[in-house]
């Protein structure tokens, strides 16, 4: 981390004017952080990785003087929204300005099925306004009643109603987005279509979002269900079905083995020793048809509307990545790994996983769709002993054709499952992004111009 000298930071912070700024350094260190802890590696690596300054831009205004000032003085810039990232996306590795986006937070308006809004508006605040009008965004993370939209874009991939819309790269699941250089005189650029995944998943290194234009789905009344297993398999399977009973509308379904289950907090109510658990979201007029399915195959502990309203806790906060965080809330030494399941050779794969690391490798599933077609993501927790057993049970799922994206490095493209940055994205860094000043260090294959 190169430090700025005092002089170096009073001045760039007189070129930028009155934007909101913040150089207490405790604040400073604390916003710098997200929940790259999941990872042993990741946090020995980025635990004392901070900025030097906090700017909090009031509109795109300030954000376009923030910029300017960043590349006049070669000084580096990591955006932050709500830092509910896994992988240090938002964590500075060469210290510089942190800029959090989270007052960039209006609707600009509702059209049928489509959203126009800054990028800093939290995803269960857009959901609470779009409510009357009868639509909801088509996915969220885990993290939606803190997760910003802006955030989920530039560092998510995926989540709750990925069963049905697949993850964030699937055409059609962001229309636009606008985007600020990092360029002594910022230039303001409009991506739609296809060009907008230029800036998804690229940890904000391909310029600074400061607007979304994004895809809607019908609002249902969703139901939270828990059905109870003897096997873990019985889980996929019966969740596979679902999955692919395109009549039944759900909107999550999330198998768990035991003994994940014994680390819910109030949700072991309904979960009985040595039971695994299909966690799922049905929309209300398909609940008796996901009966129907069920049959007598599993037994229903848990029906009730979800509810993530302040002091609630949503069935979706044991899904995705929150499953991970509610084991670790009692066992620090555990971790995770992120898999994609082959479509054509599903259940046979999960279940040769499920038998290759029975005790060492707990199983969780999401059921997604990826290209077309019904699948898993794997979220599986994992006991942690050192990084090249790590790497070895990473190499078994390669090597068995699951595939990972690798949730212990912080660069787009080690944790890629394709281990390469997309051609779109790194051209796109040079264009607006020539001293590589955007959360330098976060894409490996980019080399700027000196500074």
């Amino acid at each position: 981390m190169t430090e700025l000298a005092p002089h170096a930071l009073e001045a760039l912070i007189v070129d930028w004017g009155d934007v909101p700024t913040v150089t207490d350094i405790k604040v400073v260190r604390r916003r710098s952080r997200d929940f790259f802890w999941y990872s042993p590696i990741l946090n020995e690596q980025l635990s004392g990785k901070s900025a030097e300054v906090l700017v909090i831009p009031r509109d795109e205004v300030d954000v376009v003087r923030v910029a300017a000032a960043c590349a006049r003085h070669r000084v580096p810039l990591t955006v932050r929204a709500g830092g509910t990232g896994n992988y240090g996306q938002a964590v500075p590795l060469a210290g510089g300005v942190l800029l959090d986006i989270t007052e960039l937070s209006a609707i600009e308006w509702v059209k049928p099925g489509v959203i126009r809004v800054g990028v800093g508006a939290k995803m269960n605040a857009i959901d609470a306004e779009l409510q009357a009008s009868g639509w909801e965004l088509r996915m969220h993370p885990s993290t939606k009643r803190t997760a910003t939209i802006g955030g989920f874009v530039a560092g998510g991939s995926g989540g709750i109603g990925s069963v049905n819309y697949g993850g964030l790269r699937e055409p059609g699941n962001i229309l636009a987005a606008r985007v600020v250089t990092m360029e002594e005189t910022p230039r303001i650029i409009e991506l739609r279509g296809d060009a907008a995944q230029k800036v998804n998943r690229a940890y904000g290194t391909t310029g600074i979002i400061t607007a979304l234009e994004m895809p809607l789905a019908p609002a249902w009344r969703w139901i939270d269900v828990v059905v109870v297993f003897d096997s873990f398999m019985e889980a996929v399977e019966f969740g596979y079905e679902v999955a692919l009973a395109d009549g039944i509308v759900k909107k999550l379904l999330s198998p768990v083995t035991w003994p994940l289950p014994s680390y819910f907090g109030a949700l072991k109510t309904y979960c009985p020793d040595g039971k695994s658990i299909l966690i799922a979201m049905i929309a209300e007029p398909s609940l008796e048809s996901f009966k129907n399915l069920l049959g007598s195959r599993g037994e229903i502990t848990l029906e009730t509307a979800t509810d993530d309203s302040p002091g609630q806790v949503p069935l979706y906060e044991y899904t995705w990545n929150h499953t991970t965080l509610q084991v670790l809330k009692a066992d620090r030494s555990v971790t995770y790994l992120q898999c994609l399941y082959p479509h054509d050779r599903l259940l046979q794969k999960v279940d040769d996983m499920r038998q290759m690391f029975p005790d060492e490798v707990l199983q969780h599933l999401e059921f997604i769709r990826f290209n077309g077609h019904v699948t898993c993501s794997g979220l599986p927790v994992v006991r942690f002993t050192d990084a090249a057993r790590l790497n070895e049970i990473i190499r078994r799922h390669e090597e068995s054709e699951v595939s990972i994206a690798n949730p212990h490095v912080y660069t787009v493209e080690d944790g890629s499952r394709y281990k390469r940055v997309d051609a779109d994205q790194l051209g796109f860094k040079h264009e607006i992004d020539p001293y590589g000043l955007l959360n330098p260090g976060k894409m490996r294959s980019f080399v700027g111009r000196s500074r």
